[in-house]
């Protein structure tokens, strides 16, 4: 059989895929740290699904969370031996979805899958079951059309990205690093764009800081007696800004170049106009160039405190609510990335490019671990939002590339 005969026969599952959108957003899969009880019921109806259709080579990894009913986070692998039994295309997705959020944003029910044309609606249609289904779907047209595709094809389906992904890559990674090899393709169908274009090879840090500013609180009406901690939380916040000239390295793979630091969220500080507050919180969210240690910043970052602290007379505390550094990049000449590209020239007849990002995905765990990644699909960028939408076209398209990668030229 040959790549042709896989590829037409994606062509003739798109009523599967439909099938199988339709009954992923049925099964929300809600992590306990928003609110849910865990991917359990997805996973035990993908096991059945997988087993139905063919996939016999399932492994299992599950991982203790004593926050949800049955005691554990389900993650699944499901392996289509190829010729070369020593190398593995794996394509990794997630289970978990986040919350529907205010249902009054939706036009329709958030759990109830709803197609028009192309389109679909429902929470989780993009992120990530867009991804899962696009591989299952490759996986079923080896299967069904009898051809052993040249390499191992790992489909890899876990728990818990949305909140971490301790229970979930994370865990693999660190306890379970042997399923992997150095050789292996790694595909990440969980960013992307909708020309298809961008192959995310970096990521860049991402370090958020709550800033706590104390002073003396009283009444607005003899400030002298005081401390306007929000007078010194302002002039801390103008300080922010100057981090980027102490951290000025650009790097054309991201866009923007050049590490960002900006003041983000703040918390309320008095409840009246005709009092001075005595303290005041804001957070600073930082997305930095890989070859920053994020400690660097931090040390930065204090250094300012003290300065403003001993300007205003307050006391500036600097605290990590999340730090995360990003390991080196995927090099733009690996494997996994000159086989994407030549795949999505030919499905989608676009030079896709490799490039950086400021947020962060699951490829950090393998690529810390040494494995080269690449995080791709082709999606709207509707994740986490009311009315989220996925295509069916795109899917099926996205199914194709993955079938050429386990395919030899």
């Amino acid at each position: 059989m040959s790549a042709e005969t896989v590829l037409n026969h994606i062509a003739d599952l798109e009523d599967a895929a439909l099938e199988l959108h339709t009954s992923l957003v049925a099964i929300p899969a809600i992590g306990p740290a928003n609110g849910g009880d865990g991917e359990k019921e997805k996973a035990d109806f993908l096991t059945e699904y997988l087993k139905r259709h063919g996939f016999e080579n399932l492994k299992f990894f599950s991982v203790p969370d004593d926050r949800v009913t049955c005691g554990y986070r389900p993650n699944i692998a499901a392996i289509i031996p190829g010729k070369d039994t020593s190398k593995t295309l794996w394509i990794i997705s997630h289970m978990d979805v986040v919350p529907e959020g205010d249902r009054s944003l939706w036009h329709t029910d958030p759990f109830k899958l709803e197609r028009k044309k192309d389109k679909i609606f429902g929470r989780g249609v993009e992120d990530n079951h867009q991804g899962m289904v696009s591989s299952i779907i490759a996986g079923r047209a080896f299967l069904e059309t009898e051809t052993v595709p040249d390499v191992n094809l790992g489909i890899l389906i876990v728990s818990d990205e949305e909140t971490g992904s301790k229970y979930g890559l994370a865990n693999i990674a660190t306890e379970h690093a042997d399923i992997f090899s150095k050789d292996d393709l790694i595909l990440i169908p969980d960013f992307g764009t909708e020309n298809s274009k961008l192959i995310e090879v970096a990521e860049k840090s991402s370090l958020w800081l709550k800033v706590t500013v104390e002073g003396k609180q009283c009444h607005a009406s003899n400030p002298e007696e005081g401390i306007n901690s929000l007078v010194a939380a302002s002039a801390m916040i103008v300080e922010i800004p100057e981090l980027q000239y102490y951290f000025d390295d650009e790097d054309d793979l991201f866009s923007p170049p050049h590490s960002t630091f900006v003041p983000t969220k703040k918390e309320a500080n008095v409840s009246s106009v005709n009092i001075l507050p005595g303290k005041d919180i804001f957070y600073v969210d930082c997305r930095i160039l890989p070859n920053y240690k994020l400690n660097q910043v931090i040390d930065r970052v204090m250094s300012m405190g003290d300065y403003v602290g001993e300007e205003y007379g307050v006391n500036v505390t600097v605290e990590v609510e999340s730090k995360t550094q990003a390991p080196a990049p995927t090099p733009t000449d690996a494997e996994i990335i000159t086989k994407l590209k030549k795949a999505i020239k030919v499905v989608y007849d676009v030079d896709a490019v490799p490039g950086g990002i400021g947020g962060n995905t699951v490829a950090a765990f393998l690529r810390d671990k040494g494995f080269n990644c690449a995080v791709w699909a082709t999606i709207l960028n509707q994740a986490h939002q009311p009315n989220e939408t996925g295509s069916i076209s795109c899917t099926l398209d996205d199914a194709r590339v993955m079938s050429l990668l386990a395919l030899n030229d």
